[in-house]
């Protein structure tokens, strides 16, 4: 490669023309959401015209290699596009996380055989949406146990599952899913397993008719799917629970309420500003909500930095990944994220008043306010709490206040 090659390669330039091309893309699909938000949640129906955008601009690929389709882009740049998408729609938003945390899944363990390259290039070049299936029956959240299993039918694996739980399962282009091992495996010894639409079918077993994410259809089926043996991941789900499905749900799912949080303190905002000019530049009563609103929204979107950084700096070691401190503080990242993005929501509905409180209201908080409420109760964040009690005994307080980076 010549000289004047070299340079074109690693000017800088680049890659600020890269970021303003993503930059122009997350606009797009965030001017459609934002069309059909009310629609999406009066109606409790799939953002189809959201995501028929966000694969038109590519970006449900976008972490793939370009190689298979993608934009070689990093789980910061998916949490960006979710902190976007959640100030205008959460529902969206929150399938948008979801969705790529199960292509993170697929894309880290998959064992760099043809035939899994095959799986990647086939998600990236259609822009698959991808659902998953990891709450089964009466476990409720427990993810960690599953009673269906993989059952070999010959060159073919067969599974029936009780999906009791399948975000916009319906409207997926494929589903990843944790099953037993085998049927004479123990319930803690899964595999997870990746299935296309022709695969499998899904029989209706409960509706979605709830408070708020609406637009989710977190609809419960009954899942009965064939494919090949390839279709298993080899590596075991403990691993991919732990490298990869934990800490980039656990960031993306933080990153979408930031986004929730941040559209209600806008509302908020705006609804002072408003006031304000009609009163000669005097505030009304609800100003300080306002700026605490404002304060814990920054304390929300610097936890969420930081723990995406830290998970990053860790990406490709499984021995980093792996070890207790890291996994305890992502655990606790769903926990602390959803309860401060409550506690910043009300506070904008505060703020806001009976503007906020109206339906009608251009300062409505109704629906953010009602969205958000799911964050604490989707993998409860009790569970979660009684879950790390031991290692949050066992590693005791940290010992700087500065980490390294």
């Amino acid at each position: 490669m010549s000289t004047a090659e070299n340079l074109v390669t690693i000017d800088p330039r680049n890659k600020y023309k890269r970021d303003e091309d993503l930059g122009a893309r997350i606009s797009a699909a965030v001017a459609v959401a934002a069309k059909y938000a009310n629609a999406v949640d009066h109606d409790a129906r799939f953002p189809q015209e959201a995501f028929d955008e966000l694969k038109a601009q590519r970006l449900l690929g976008m972490i793939l290699p370009r190689s298979f389709g993608g934009d070689d882009r990093s789980v910061a740049d998916a949490a960006q596009v979710c902190y976007a998408l959640g100030r205008v729609c959460s529902s969206t938003a929150m399938i948008y996380a979801m969705h790529m945390a199960n292509v993170a899944c697929v894309l880290n363990h998959s064992d760099g055989t043809e035939r899994h390259m095959s799986y990647l290039r086939r998600i990236g070049g259609a822009q698959m949406l991808l659902a998953s299936s990891t709450t089964e029956g009466r476990n409720g959240a427990n993810v960690r146990s599953s009673a269906s299993a993989i059952v070999q039918e010959g060159d073919r694996v067969t599974l029936d599952r009780d999906a009791s739980v399948v975000s916009y399962g319906a409207a997926a282009d494929a589903i990843v899913t944790t099953a037993r091992r085998s049927p004479e495996s123990l319930s803690s010894d899964q595999v997870l397993a990746l299935f296309f639409k022709e695969d499998y079918t899904l029989e209706r077993t409960s509706k979605w008719d709830v408070m708020g994410m609406r637009g989710t259809c977190s609809e419960g089926f009954r899942l009965l799917a064939k494919g090949e043996p390839e279709q298993v991941l080899p590596e075991a789900y403990d691993k991919i629970h732990r490298r990869s499905m934990v800490p980039v749900t656990h960031i993306l799912w933080a990153a979408c309420w930031a986004g929730v949080a941040a559209g209600a303190v806008e509302r908020a905002q705006g609804f002072i500003r408003k006031v304000s000019r009609a009163q000669k530049g005097n505030l009304p009563p609800g100003a300080p909500y306002a700026t605490q609103a404002s304060q814990s929204l920054m304390n929300l979107t610097s936890l969420v930095d930081s723990a995406t950084a830290d998970y990053q700096s860790r990406a490709g070691e499984p021995e980093a990944l792996d070890e207790i401190s890291f996994q305890t503080t992502l655990n606790l990242l769903k926990v602390s994220a959803s309860e401060m993005a409550i506690s910043t929501v009300m506070l904008a509905f505060n703020a806001c008043g009976i503007a906020g409180y109206r339906n009608d209201s251009e300062f409505s908080i109704s629906r953010p306010l009602r969205d958000i409420l799911s964050s604490s109760v989707m993998i409860n964040n009790n569970r979660i709490l009684g879950n790390v009690a031991t290692s949050c005994l066992i590693g005791g307080v940290p010992e700087t206040i500065v980490k390294a980076r």
